[in-house]
């Protein structure tokens, strides 16, 4: 029995996790590649910081309103379509960002963006809990993460290249940029239909032993899943937003992304304020060492909540680390010291999310999980509209991010709060051998 729960694990995680990390890096590089973006365009369509901080954060506006139905639909008509479709369309929106003249059209680009892109991660996150036992998710969810770190670590230098580099047809280098990340989107949203499938009952590439250990497992999670019960009704929906446990998360997911893109957005720009002599090359290679040593941080994290099952405090480490490491960021104005305390930031905020994404599935079977995933994300989303808005509206005012950066530290210690009061009990998961688990506490 180890021998076959060991191999078909593997077997699932080798197959299905690098291809959503591919996914991933390309959704992911096709939404953020506005900061690179923006250390050309915002000149050339005289874009003041704070309207900077609109076009960042209006993609998470639409985000928000589509996230919930987007999630509902993955669920009813399958990933393997579903998440095709999200992918086609938000690379043919991401390339088409090439041709905006004027800060209305980037406006409304972004917006469609948003619509286009919603429902893409929650709707994995969903997709693996088809896959991956409780015990082995946060691991699965981290790997999958990686892909967050990775879309900066390949397109950070790449986008630098082409800023510096690429000025074909009389189309200035951010048009390039656009144009060459949303393309490969595209081309990956087709090959999503014939590479993933909806269930494993439906993988050719499971045998009949492993399919059947798999269905087993998984219905004995379910088993333990009843603080919301399974059902696809409209009343039933209602219940998962309106839940304590889900509003309570889709708080602290709000708190961690307010400071996770309102640095990210603008850590392009930080970096390129560091040092007059840092070209757009050098400083996409720079910010690459931020999100290499966050995906190592990812990684470590989420296995080690897997090997001892506990999922609170590792959830809630990191993102006190980044408020501290944010803090200490605003009296310094060392360049070496200041991309050491940003990669102190990115590796807590990082390692923040395989254990958090583990919560929701531990009270909320498949279909009410579908709406409390996304519930959960798209709230959290809005951080990606408050988080660039505030440091674009305070630098207006004041010519500086410093003051900023302790808005992003406070949200990250009030996410810290409310994770650590979440409340522990004995696990449910007759399965695993550990006596205790980390359960989601009545708020």
């Amino acid at each position: 029995m180890e021998n076959l729960e060991i191999s078909t694990t593997r077997k699932i995680r080798n197959r299905i996790i690098p291809f959503l990390v591919l996914l991933y890096v390309i959704s992911f590089l096709d939404r953020v590649n506005l900061g690179y973006a923006a250390l050309g365009m915002n000149k050339d369509l005289g874009l003041t910081a704070q309207q900077y901080g609109l076009v960042a954060g209006i993609f998470f506006i639409a985000y928000f309103i589509f996230e919930v139905p987007s999630n509902m639909l993955l669920h009813r008509v399958g990933a393997r379509i579903w998440l095709a479709r999200i992918i086609i369309t938000f690379g043919i929106i991401s390339a088409a960002t090439a041709f905006v003249q004027n800060a209305a059209q980037l406006y409304t680009v972004r917006f469609l963006l948003g619509i286009a892109e919603a429902g893409f991660f929650p709707g994995v996150i969903l997709y693996l809990t088809y896959w991956f036992r409780k015990k082995d998710r946060a691991r699965a969810i981290a790997l999958f993460m990686t892909g967050l770190g990775l879309s900066n670590i390949i397109g950070a230098p790449i986008s630098g290249l082409i800023l510096d580099h690429i000025h074909w047809a009389a189309l200035a280098s951010w048009r390039w940029l656009y144009l060459f990340e949303g393309v490969p989107a595209i081309i990956l949203g087709i090959i999503t239909i014939y590479i993933l499938s909806d269930r494993p009952s439906d993988a050719k590439w499971l045998t009949d032993k492993e399919k059947a250990w798999l269905k087993d497992e998984l219905e004995r999670d379910n088993q333990g899943s009843d603080s919301v019960n399974h059902s696809h009704s409209l009343l039933s929906s209602l219940k998962v937003l309106l839940d304590g446990k889900v509003v309570l998360l889709a708080v602290v997911a709000l708190c961690v992304n307010i400071g996770m893109y309102g640095l990210g957005f603008w850590m392009p720009q930080i970096i390129k304020g560091l040092s007059s002599m840092f070209s757009n090359t050098m400083v996409g290679f720079l910010t690459v060492i931020p999100y290499l040593i966050g995906c190592v941080a990812m990684v470590l994290n989420g296995r080690h909540s897997d090997l001892t099952s506990e999922r609170r405090y590792h959830s809630a480490i990191g993102p006190v680390i980044g408020a501290l490491a944010l803090l200490l960021l605003s009296f310094t104005t060392s360049p070496t010291l200041s991309i050491l305390l940003l990669t102190v930031t990115i590796a807590g905020l990082y390692s923040y999310y395989g254990p958090f994404f583990t919560l929701p599935t531990l009270f909320l079977r498949e279909a009410n999980a579908a709406v409390g995933i996304a519930a959960i994300n798209s709230v959290g989303g809005l951080g990606g509209f408050f988080g660039p808005y505030i440091i674009g509206a305070v630098k207006s005012a004041t010519g500086s991010v410093t003051s900023s950066l302790y808005v992003l530290a406070g949200a990250l210690v009030i996410a810290c709060i409310l994770l650590l009061t979440l409340k522990q009990e004995k696990a449910k998961e007759t399965h695993l051998e550990q006596a205790t688990n980390i359960e989601v506490g009545t708020v």
